[in-house]
């Protein structure tokens, strides 16, 4: 006899009904919707390591594109229906249609339309507006359940009589293979047939058509390979649709519902207390009473006979949180959804680089988890060290399992990372699988070919400062020799403005990393060589944008010579700075800040820098070029007009000589200019212009000390050196 269930997947009181019908019906063998292909690893299921949420993982072996994953939960009516079947020594398959068929369909068949969900005409004619709500109350929260499945099968009849035809193409086949696995069954003389099914496929698997319609159905599917495997899944993403179609929005809820089938709320609300406090804020024994009472009287005035996860809710904002929805939030996160994740073997089959980076995260104590774990690594520590290597190989494979995040303090021995675990990384490391076997050889073999494909000097220095603190020194002779090729083939001096930094930043993990970073210093002073050679030119005769845009490059330029401090590349660089300042064709807002560089330098005096802001500024200007001549010596810092008096007033006198037509032209620059300066210069400067700058015999200046009042302080000051003899 074929006893055909119709579950909904994940639904704990469907996998509470299959499990007591199957413990009350004994069956001699148990079919479960699911993927043919994953019968040969479905003894791993009550293996002691393998806790759920697992997810079976099938992936089409030439493309990973098409891949997809049959998540489980303890909840989930086809996980307890395997665990029967392992317990009672009985057999358990899969009978959906094999994903090599669904794969090689995908590839041929077109879009088709989405179509009406007919189960909500049922919710919809019990006075429902959601088909997932309708479901719950009436079949996983109620605990009388008999004779469930035959009015699930009974109303499933009813909704397929009238709903239109199926516009997806593979359904009809889907069922045609359940029928075709159901009939096989029975010709191996199995009597006691247990089907667990999606509900809506009850009809299609109770009233069959002819054996001879199926086989005509299933003739000729085109197939594809697939590899399959088990992988640990995490309860955020049982919301996602999957292999059957179905997912979930309150896993952590829904896992309550199967721990503790007759709460009325109580034990609901004493998982929110205890997170609460855990969060260290007060909760009483007594908000808990009132928040169950009132999540009981919702249920009783919504003729439901216990509260439900919106009454809880309901209660727990009005009660616990004060009407505040922000707390809901953390306990959406924390309780309804929650961040569980699975875990499988070690030994279970999989890919070697899989094999390999779980072997290391074990290792190095690097735990998979699915909710963010924030790590600070001290590079003088061996385990901290090789954990980085390990994380910055991951990166350069593309695998974003961890994220870098800024560290405070400037030395080079820390690093900070985020780790965040999904499912879905899986498949991206078999795709990586291609290039090694293990982290380091894939990693270097992947580094190796995009430096060899790689077009752009910005790429290729991104990657050497990324494969050098991954440890992958041929890697990094490849792409240090591509870097030397290709900056030798370039004349685009901003193109190689913009690799420097990262270049000569690379030198920096010399010391930390025992790594060898004089190769790299060597091509980045050459390349400054050749700026400083080219660099005059192209600043002339450019666009203003081209002009901020080199701007931010002079900067970062002369911070990165500062940082190599080699006499001969400081005195290129400044010369180039004087040839830059002293021609009359370079944009004028670069003019400015290769003065206010060589002034930081100290290679000009007071008097030779008054000289040109005379110059820079004179009436002779016209007022636009005077402007960006200005912002570009008082880039970032407007100190040097607080402290030299004689440059104040060049600017000063410059700006009343203005008339009012020049004086609106050049404001948005001067705005500009002086928005870079921080608050404090913004407001001293502000003071100096309202008050002027007087030098009338009358004012005593703040910095100047009386010598009357400075005299009678003497004596003290004598005293307190000792000296007996205080007249002076």
């Amino acid at each position: 006899m074929v006893h055909t269930l119709g579950i909904r997947h994940h639904g704990p009181g469907s996998a509470r009904n299959v499990k007591a019908f199957l413990e009350a019906t004994k069956p001699d063998i148990v079919l479960v919707e699911g993927p043919p292909e994953a019968d040969a690893i479905l003894q791993w299921s009550n293996h002691t390591e393998l806790k759920p949420p697992v997810a079976i993982l099938i992936y089409q072996s030439d493309n990973l594109q098409h891949s997809v994953f049959y998540p489980f939960a303890e909840f989930s009516p086809e996980w307890q229906a395997i665990q029967y079947a392992y317990e009672h020594h009985i057999p358990v398959r899969f009978m959906d249609m094999p994903v090599a068929h669904v794969f090689a369909l995908r590839q041929e068949e077109t879009v088709h339309e989405h179509q009406e969900n007919p189960v909500g005409w049922l919710a919809e004619a019990a006075g429902y507006t959601n088909t997932d709500k309708w479901w719950e109350q009436m079949f996983e929260h109620r605990t009388g359940n008999e004779q469930v499945f035959e009015a699930v099968s009974e109303a499933m009849h009813t909704v397929r009589e009238m709903a239109p035809p199926d516009k997806d193409p593979n359904e009809p086949l889907r069922e045609a293979w359940m029928r075709k696995i159901i009939r096989q069954a029975q010709k191996e003389m199995y009597t006691e047939i247990a089907v667990i099914c999606g509900a809506w496929h009850v009809p299609a698997l109770t009233t069959m058509p002819s054996q001879k319609e199926d086989n005509d159905l299933l003739k000729g599917l085109p197939k594809v390979k697939t590899e399959c495997t088990w992988i640990p899944w995490t309860y955020d993403r049982l919301s996602f649709y999957s292999g059957y179609g179905a997912g979930i929005h309150s896993p952590g809820w829904y896992e309550h519902i199967w721990q503790f089938p007759h709460d009325d709320g109580t034990q609901w609300m004493a998982k929110v207390a205890r997170l609460f406090r855990e969060k260290q804020m007060d909760t009483s024994v007594a908000h808990i009473i009132e928040a169950v009472r009132l999540a009981q009287s919702l249920a009783a005035l919504r003729e439901r006979h216990r509260p439900g996860l919106e009454e809880l809710n309901e209660a727990t904002l009005s009660v616990l949180c004060n009407g505040e929805s922000v707390l809901m939030k953390l306990i959406h996160d924390e309780l309804i959804v929650s961040n569980k994740i699975g875990g499988v073997p070690f030994d279970i089959p999989k890919p070697p680089l899989q094999a390999d980076i779980e072997r290391l995260q074990k290792k190095l104590r690097l735990p998979t988890t699915a909710d963010w774990k924030d790590y600070v690594l001290d590079l003088r520590k061996e385990n901290d060290l090789e954990r980085s290597i390990f994380l910055h190989r991951l990166q350069l494979l593309d695998l974003n399992w961890a994220e870098k995040v800024d560290v405070s303090g400037k030395g080079t021995f820390k690093e900070q990372w985020r780790l965040q675990w999904d499912p879905a990384f899986i498949i991206d490391i078999i795709d990586k699988g291609v290039w090694g076997n293990t982290v380091e050889t894939a990693a270097a073999a992947y580094v190796k070919h995009m430096a060899t494909s790689a077009s752009s000097l910005q790429v290729l220095c991104t990657l050497l400062e990324n494969a050098l603190p991954a440890e992958l020194p041929q890697a990094a002779a490849v792409l240090i020799q591509q870097v030397s090729n290709l900056s030798a083939a370039t004349g685009d001096v901003i193109q190689l403005m913009e690799v420097i930094p990262p270049l000569v930043s690379i030198s920096r993990y010399g010391n930390v990393r025992k790594t060898d970073a004089e190769l790299v210093t060597d091509i980045a002073v050459g390349m400054i060589t050749r700026i400083c050679i080219s660099l005059p030119g192209a600043c002339t005769g450019i666009a203003d944008e081209a002009a901020q845009t080199l701007l931010q490059l002079f900067l970062q330029m002369n911070n990165t010579v500062n940082i190599l401090q080699q006499p001969d590349i400081t005195s290129q660089w400044q010369q180039t700075l004087h040839k830059i300042a002293a021609s009359n064709s370079t944009s004028p807002i670069l003019a400015g800040y290769s003065t206010r560089l060589l002034a930081d330098y100290k290679l000009f005096s007071s008097e030779q820098l008054v000289q040109a802001f005379y110059s820079a500024m004179s009436a002779a200007i016209l007022p636009n070029i005077a402007a960006a001549w200005l912002e570009g010596f008082l880039k970032g810092s407007g100190t040097l007009l607080l402290i030299d008096a004689d440059l104040w007033r060049v600017v000063n006198d410059w700006v009343h000589q203005l008339d009012e037509n020049n004086f609106i032209q050049v404001l948005p620059l001067l705005r500009r200019t002086f928005a870079g300066f921080s608050t404090p210069e913004r407001r001293k400067l502000g003071e100096k212009v309202k008050h002027g700058d007087s030098k009338t015999p009358t004012s005593q200046p703040e910095n100047i000390i009386a010598d009357e009042r400075a005299a009678k302080g003497l004596p003290v000051i004598m005293q307190l050196l000792g000296y007996k003899n205080t007249d002076v």
